[in-house]
């Protein structure tokens, strides 16, 4: 054996072993940090987006609301859907030593990310999905401004969020979360400077604050694209032949195409609620979104956790180790549900501190104060759902969390049209307390299945 060769060994199996034979408290929460403090960052560049966007206007921020579902689809599906899913695959391969096996798994999930940002090119770019959520006039104007932009360069995005999925399933958690720190710095910098113009820099609007977006991923993705590129690397994107294969292929596939399901079946759910919501006027779209960001901020805090848990129960799992695979989900989910939780108690005791934010509309900030003192309370449920969907993708079953998802939907879709069509008048408060209600629905059904369920077969 060479010294590379000795070198990349060593790499491979020192995060496994942890993963394997650590304390477990200690090795979640050292997997763990790295992905929070990095998509703690993620959860400014959303907040951030909202503040910036909201001094164009109301009618900025009803049209980013519009393609807000969409948008947060593509990030979900490919860092929490194939993302995870190539995690997974690929910290399987490593604990088994196959360093070769783990790179060719990532290069075909980076041939799978560049197909599938096709498709979000083509929906994002025709407009055909703001139309059918309600959008109309100006405000699908602004929606298409900022749409043609982000989905025009969905690549970009794919291809970083997948290649964070490889880096993760390597254990290197902190090179990720470095991608994600580098994304925030430069989104930060020049999303106001493309959005309102700064010297040379012309004011583009809304399709300022998507360029941003495009531009500070790429510059992530470079980078993780070089840390793949290591010869020392646990994996080795560059120098490992690229020979296309069916059943590598299947391997990632066979969990990703599920996982990504579940992003779908949630933000339909989202577009559902907006398409409710109007029924009550542009303000409390504007103010639905506002506040829905909230919800957007839940979802990366539960990756942060979520990520370390694929990559610890797949690992587990591997090697036959089911029991401390279940212990890993649990503790890993109570932490999840005991963090969602509290910020929910806050959006629900203080809605006014957030709505303040981002708009001085008094019929905005009302409508969401009012969404947010009720949906808040059940914030710990969507965090409880979201940390056991991704324990549920490192062991390889995704029946009973998609049944999860669904439940929600069907809630949201039930619920939401006796809301808004089938009372004498439509409710606000009424539907409000539907989308509580979809939420725990989703995390008291995936917790019961997962309690039931045998992971030793």
């Amino acid at each position: 054996m060479n010294t590379a060769t000795m070198v990349a060994a060593a790499t491979t199996a020192a995060p496994t072993q942890r993963m394997l034979h650590g304390a477990v408290v200690p090795t979640l929460m050292r997997l763990s940090t790295p992905n929070v403090v990095g998509l703690f960052a993620s959860t400014v560049v959303i907040g951030y987006d909202g503040f910036i966007l909201g001094r164009l206007g109301s009618e900025a921020l009803a049209g980013v609301a519009l393609v807000l579902p969409l948008a947060m689809l593509m990030l979900q599906m490919s860092a929490g859907g194939m993302g995870a899913a190539t995690t997974g695959a690929v910290a399987r391969a490593l604990g088994a030593g196959d360093r070769a096996l783990a790179s060719r798994l990532a290069q075909h999930a980076m041939l799978i990310a560049i197909a599938a940002s096709l498709l979000f090119t083509v929906l994002g770019t025709s407009g055909v999905v703001f139309t059918a959520m309600g959008g109309r006039g100006s405000v699908l104007e602004t929606a298409g401004r900022y749409a043609g932009v982000l989905f025009g360069g969905a690549a970009v995005v794919w291809l970083t969020n997948v290649m964070a999925g490889i880096v993760r399933g390597t254990g290197e958690m902190l090179a990720a979360a470095l991608a994600l720190l580098t994304t925030t710095a430069v989104h930060l910098l020049l999303c106001p400077a493309l959005v309102f113009g700064a010297g040379p820099l012309p004011a583009l609007g809304v399709a300022g604050a998507a360029t941003s977006t495009l531009v500070s991923n790429g510059v992530a993705g470079i980078g993780l694209a070089l840390w793949l590129s290591r010869r020392a690397g646990a994996v080795d994107i560059l120098r490992t032949r690229w020979n296309l294969d069916r059943e590598l292929f299947h391997r990632i596939l066979r969990v990703g195409l599920p996982a990504s399901l579940s992003p779908v079946i949630s933000n339909t759910s989202i577009a559902l609620a907006t398409a409710w919501m109007a029924a009550f006027g542009p303000a409390v779209v504007a103010g639905y979104g506002i506040a829905a960001r909230l919800e957007y901020i839940l979802v990366p805090i539960a990756f942060g956790v979520g990520s370390a848990l694929t990559a610890m129960v797949a690992t587990n799992l591997g090697a036959g180790q089911s029991v401390r695979a279940k212990q890993v989900t649990w503790l890993g989910s109570a932490l999840v549900f005991a963090i969602t939780g509290a910020i929910g108690a806050w959006a629900a005791l203080f809605p006014a501190a957030w709505m303040n934010l981002f708009t001085n509309d008094a019929a905005i900030r009302g409508a969401g104060t009012g969404y947010l003192r009720v949906v808040g309370a059940c914030y710990g449920f969507f965090g409880l759902g979201l940390a056991l969907f991704f324990a549920s993708q490192g062991a390889g079953r995704l029946l009973w969390p998609l049944v999860a998802t669904a439940t929600r939907m069907a809630v949201v879709a039930t619920g939401g049209w006796l809301a808004v069509r089938g009372l004498a008048a439509p409710s606000m408060p009424a539907l409000t307390a539907v989308i509580a209600v979809s939420f725990a629905a989703m995390g008291l059904t995936v917790g019961i299945a997962t309690a039931r369920s045998d992971w030793s077969r």
